[in-house]
């Protein structure tokens, strides 16, 4: 079980980074180069078969939901870098959140088998 939750932080933990470096940053460019940089060398040094497609999946598919949440009203960012609408960084968060939501599905089955 040790060994279950153990995997399980190495997938949230470059998640919870991002999210921990949100209020020291206030130019959403140097956070979302910073968020960039992450999830290369994440994915550089362990990356699986379908990676890069869950990646762009999570950044197109979370883009347009935030973007007509805040077009509805729904949802209002006082950061508002990418179109006037939402930060910079939360497209590449969503995305590479995505990919750990992946992984972390994969090794949940693995387990349970």
């Amino acid at each position: 079980m040790s060994t279950l939750i153990l995997r399980l932080l190495r997938e949230a933990v470059p998640i919870i980074v991002m999210i921990g470096l949100i209020p020291f940053f206030t130019d959403d460019t140097y956070l979302a180069a910073i968020y960039i940089l992450m999830c290369a060398l994440i994915l550089a040094v362990r990356r699986d078969k379908h990676d890069l497609i869950f990646f762009a999946f999570g950044f197109m598919a979370l883009f347009i939901s935030e973007y007509f949440f805040v077009s509805t009203g729904v949802e209002v960012f006082l950061r508002n870098s990418l179109l006037g609408i939402m930060p910079l960084w939360l497209p590449i968060l969503w995305g590479y959140a995505f990919v750990a939501i992946r992984r972390s599905i994969g090794i949940l089955e693995d387990h349970l088998k």
